[in-house]
C-alpha cells in the first residue's frame, strides 16, 4: 500500500518525478488512451444508452478504478510515484504553486488559450493534443473564466455536501432535483458563477481542455479527481451506515433501466462491479492536511 498526498506538500523532487512519469506515458502513446476511454464513457442525460463515467451513480467507483489504472501505469515507470490530489477549497487561486512552471504550468494566453509555460506547454514539443473535442493541437486553459468569472468551491460548500447521508436518488441523473450526495458533488447544473455543483465547477474554472469528455488531456484532471476520490472516502467514513444506491438492478418498468448500474452489476470497460471499488485501502491511503 502506498500514500497519496496533497500536491502542495510535494517536494521539488516528487514534482519532477510525477511530471516525468506523466510525460513518459505520453511519449509511449499510453496516455492518450486514457483520453479516448474517458470520452467513450462520457454519456450525458439526453443521450441514449448506458451512463457510467458521468451523470450516474457510478461516477465515484468508475473514476476510482480509472485513476488506479492510470496510477498503476505511472508506478510501472517509477514505483515512487503516486497521484497527488488538489484540494481546490484551499488552493483556489491561479497564483497557487500548483500552476507553477515546474508542475502543471500556467494559464492559457488571451489570444487562443494556449498554455505557454510548464512541462505540458505545446511549444516544448512534449504535449501534443491528439484527441480532443476541438482542433487545437496545444493544451488550453482559461483559469477563473475571466469573461464570466467563476469561483472554485469553498470549504463550506464541500462540508454541506458531505453532510448529505443519501448516496444517490432516482432518477439517478444530473437534474437539479436529483438531490443525493453524488449529484451534489458531481453537479452539472450551472446557475451562474457559483452553486451547489462542485466537480463540474472546477472543470469550468480551469477551462480549455478541462471542459468536456476529453478533459484528461489536461494533467490537472488526475489531481482534481484524486481529491474527489478522497471526498468520497470522507463521505463513506462520515456515513458508515449509508451505501451506494441503487443497491439492486432497476426494474424494466423504470425509465432508467439499462442506463444505470447498481452495486453488483458489471461496470465497463473493466467488467467489474461498483461494489468491488467501495474500499481502496488495499491499494493506497490518503495523507490529509
Amino acid at each position: 500500500m502506498y500514500t497519496r498526498i496533497n500536491q502542495r506538500h510535494l517536494t521539488s523532487t516528487q514534482r519532477a518525478r510525477f511530471v516525468e512519469a506523466v510525460l513518459e506515458l505520453k511519449r509511449m502513446g499510453s496516455y492518450d488512451q486514457y483520453v479516448v476511454t474517458h470520452a467513450k464513457y462520457f454519456a450525458a442525460d439526453g443521450e441514449s444508452g448506458l451512463r457510467v463515467a458521468h451523470m450516474a451513480p457510478t461516477f465515484f467507483p468508475w473514476h476510482r478504478r480509472f485513476l488506479l489504472q492510470f496510477e498503476s501505469d505511472l508506478r510501472m515507470l517509477d514505483p515512487g510515484v503516486s497521484l497527488p490530489y488538489w484540494d481546490w477549497t484551499v488552493d483556489n487561486s491561479k497564483d497557487s504553486p500548483l500552476w507553477g512552471p515546474d508542475f502543471m504550468g500556467g494559464d492559457g494566453r488571451d489570444s487562443d488559450g494556449q498554455v505557454m509555460t510548464g512541462p505540458f506547454a505545446y511549444q516544448t514539443g512534449d504535449w501534443p493534443i491528439r484527441y480532443g473535442v476541438t482542433d487545437e493541437k496545444f493544451l488550453t486553459r482559461n483559469l477563473g473564466r475571466p469573461y464570466h468569472p467563476i469561483k472554485l468551491p469553498t470549504r463550506t460548500e464541500l462540508s454541506n455536501a458531505l453532510g448529505n447521508p443519501v448516496y444517490d436518488v432516482a432518477p439517478w441523473n444530473s437534474a437539479p432535483t436529483t438531490k443525493g450526495f453524488r449529484n451534489t458533488i458531481e453537479g452539472w447544473t450551472v446557475s451562474d458563477t457559483k452553486g451547489g455543483y462542485l466537480h463540474n465547477r472546477v472543470h469550468q474554472w480551469v477551462g480549455g481542455h478541462m471542459v468536456g469528455g476529453t478533459s484528461p488531456n489536461d494533467p490537472v484532471f488526475w489531481l482534481h479527481h484524486a481529491f474527489l476520490d478522497l471526498v468520497w472516502d470522507r463521505w463513506q467514513r462520515k456515513h458508515p451506515r449509508s451505501s451506494y444506491l441503487p443497491a439492486k438492478p432497476l426494474s424494466a418498468k423504470v425509465p432508467e433501466h439499462g442506463r444505470v448500474i447498481s452495486a453488483d452489476e458489471p461496470m465497463p470497460p473493466w467488467n467489474e462491479k461498483p461494489s468491488q471499488w467501495f474500499d481502496h485501502r488495499r491499494y493506497y491511503r490518503y495523507e490529509e492536511s
